[in-house]
């Protein structure tokens, strides 16, 4: 699985950041539908950032997904963690 942080740049004006908001919810929701995507939200203390927990085939599955994003490449920074999940509780 994998643990992505997204953020998008700080120089991006409100009219860009909205038109590619759209486009960008549209791609998350096409591979949460998708079962690629597994949990989504914006950080509630940052704005235009939020986390993305992801469960691919691969690494290369995952960066073929992220290249579909309307904030890739130069728009918005990825930082990507692999991880294997051990616990998962029941929170809702």
């Amino acid at each position: 699985m994998y643990l992505i942080n997204i953020t998008v740049n700080g120089d991006i004006t409100a009219v860009e950041h909205e038109a590619l908001f759209t486009r960008h919810v549209s791609w998350f929701q096409q591979y949460f539908n998708a079962g690629k995507f597994v949990l989504i939200g914006p950080y509630s203390d940052r704005e235009r950032a939020g986390v993305i927990i992801a469960h691919t085939e691969s690494r290369e599955e995952l960066d073929a997904i992220l290249r579909e994003d309307a904030y890739h490449p130069n728009l918005a920074e990825y930082e990507i963690r692999e991880f294997i999940p051990k616990m998962v509780g029941n929170w809702q």
